[in-house]
């Protein structure tokens, strides 16, 4: 039923785009048809397929990294004390400064490769993945607080077995977000400086005027950005679902 309605929607939104174009006439080179767009991906996929994969490629590691580092941020944060002094001001940097006015200096520092792009993904879903698992870590419920305490349980024990399965559903919100995020940062990485991905294709085909071309590299990245979301929001619920199941084992 969810795969109907999405369906549903997406002919929807399809119909409504070929009725503007008909009853505007708007010239292609301004808006261009569905059908227009469809015949580019189809005659075009040649040159799209290599982009796309290049740009899937930098949106992987991207995410990966940050998410990595957001949670080891988020664990030292609520562990290691002391660090929260020197920790908390590089967050509030990282969401405080405009991530994309730096986007030339991460190409001017690491160049036109994949390091410019996953460093300006990193910093866009840095925050949401740190400060999501870090809520959550700081919401366990006091019982069993109490209870460690009692038990004498391992600082180490208490976090593996209570705090973190206890986090897991902020950390799910985080990476949902994060995941939405990280191709906005890679594009625009790839607008400022590449050599290869659908951003790179997007800022050519739009100065020369190709604009069922660019159309068709959007349909790309936002069906790739959908199947990611989907993807990453299946494997967290299934993640839930199995520490819900190992919960109530014990």
């Amino acid at each position: 039923m969810k795969i109907l309605r999405s369906l549903l929607v997406m002919f929807g939104l399809t119909a409504g785009w070929q009725f503007l174009v008909t009853l505007t006439e708007v010239p292609p080179y301004i808006l261009p048809g569905p059908v227009v767009v469809a015949e580019a991906l189809l005659t075009r996929f040649s040159t799209l397929l290599p982009h796309a994969a290049y740009t899937l490629g930098e949106i992987l590691l991207g995410f990966s990294l940050g998410a990595l580092l957001g949670m080891i941020s988020a664990l030292l944060l609520a562990t290691v004390k002391p660090l929260q002094v020197w920790l908390s001001p590089i967050l509030i940097m990282t969401q405080s400064l405009p991530v994309f006015a730096l986007a030339p200096l991460l190409v001017l520092w690491l160049g036109y490769g994949l390091a410019s792009k996953i460093a300006m993904a990193v910093l866009i879903i840095y925050f949401p993945v740190t400060s999501a698992f870090y809520d959550g870590l700081q919401r366990t419920p006091k019982d069993w607080l109490d209870l460690g305490r009692v038990m004498k349980a391992s600082r180490l024990a208490f976090l593996w077995h209570v705090r973190i399965p206890f986090a897991l559903p902020s950390l799910a919100s985080g990476l949902r977000v994060a995941m939405v995020s990280t191709p906005i940062g890679v594009i625009v990485g790839e607008w400022v400086g590449s050599s290869q991905g659908l951003g790179y294709l997007m800022l050519h085909a739009n100065g020369r005027m190709q604009i069922d071309l660019l159309f068709a590299a959007l349909v790309i990245l936002m069906t790739m950005a959908l199947a990611l979301y989907q993807i990453t929001d299946l494997l967290l619920k299934r993640l839930l679902r199995h520490f819900s199941l190992e919960e109530h084992k014990t």
